[in-house]
């Protein structure tokens, strides 16, 4: 029986190198940030949308450039601004006048890695552009529908501070994101090391030194072995009665959906197998709660009033209910 176990856990642990490896070429750019890299990792493995939020300077367009650096696929960037339109992002249809017909102009989201940066700052119309395309990895324009390539991934980041000209993302929109992941300042031994590594060298120069580790093929393995791991029906229902929880607080003007249920689930499975293990805690899915509801739940406004977070509230539900064991 240990035998079997053992030969079980055999692919888990060598996922776990890999993410060993992957965190060591990451920190050759980036100091510090576990955290953060830890979920781009997850949300690598559970095939997610991410939405990386922090104020200016704090390396989040940096962390997504060495995400799509370390995979060896095709990476494109859009900066949104307000005067951008729908056809800007997912490409348009021309005119050949040479055939006399009409071609589809392919936009700069098909991609693999899609960097969107400061995705509030344009309106709604230009964010309905990507919920296509976010949820079923595909366009339609003209009655056509394009596929996207594998893997595919929108890594957007916004600042929480500068409300001036930008917009609030539509809830659904939101809703796509499997993670939010809230960069914080890095403490003070961290910018030691900032400043002395990166005194003699450019970001770019920084950026070339990154290998590229992951093949497409080898996302869609680490992928697969993740949905593997095992899960007991009791954590099955403790993510319900979290998810549950949310719909039901008088502090909550919105709650969670199953979509958040199923974000719970997928990385808590894949948080327990990035630490090399072949079954999920209820730890993993404590420590995947804040960043897979953060975004998905709206505080009541008496509650805002009061300068409640809406990581406060998630830590007062899972404090309220008993951990299974």
């Amino acid at each position: 029986m240990e035998t079997n176990l053992f030969k079980e856990s055999e692919p888990v642990s060598e996922l776990n190198a890999k993410v060993y490896q992957i965190r060591q070429e990451i920190g050759k750019v980036i100091v510090g940030q576990h955290e953060v890299v830890d979920l781009l990792l997850i949300g690598l493995l559970c095939d997610g949308h991410l939405l990386l939020e922090g104020v200016p300077g704090v390396a989040k367009t940096l962390a997504a450039k060495l995400l799509a650096k370390i995979i060896d696929v095709k990476f494109s960037r859009l900066q949104f601004t307000p005067d951008l339109m729908p056809g800007d992002v997912i490409g348009t249809s021309v005119f050949n006048p040479k055939e006399g017909a009409f071609y589809f102009k392919a936009g700069p989201v098909f991609s693999n890695i899609v960097l969107i940066d400061e995705i509030n700052r344009s309106p709604a119309k230009t964010q309905s552009a990507l919920f296509e395309v976010m949820e079923e990895r595909q366009v339609t324009v003209d009655g056509f529908t394009h596929t996207m390539e594998y893997p595919f991934i929108v890594l957007a980041t916004q600042n929480p501070i500068e409300q001036e000209g930008t917009y609030r993302l539509p809830e659904a929109q939101l809703d796509r994101f499997l993670f939010k992941i809230e960069i914080d300042y890095p403490t003070l031994e961290e910018e030691v090391s900032i400043l002395t590594n990166q005194q003699g060298k450019t970001q770019n120069e920084l950026l070339q030194e990154v290998t590229k580790l992951l093949s497409p093929e080898q996302i869609r393995y680490y992928r697969e072995l993740v949905q593997q791991v095992t899960i007991d029906i009791k954590l099955i229902e403790y993510i319900a009665k979290i998810i549950n929880e949310t719909r039901n607080n008088p502090s909550l003007y919105l709650g969670a959906s199953t979509r958040a249920s199923l974000a719970l689930l997928k990385t808590s499975k894949a948080k327990a197998a990035i630490k090399g293990r072949n079954f999920v805690i209820p730890e993993d899915i404590i420590e995947m709660a804040p960043p897979v509801l953060r975004h998905r739940i709206m505080l009541s406004p008496e509650k805002e009033m009061e300068g409640i977070s809406a990581d406060d509230l998630i830590q007062s539900i899972i404090k309220a209910l008993e951990v299974p064991r």
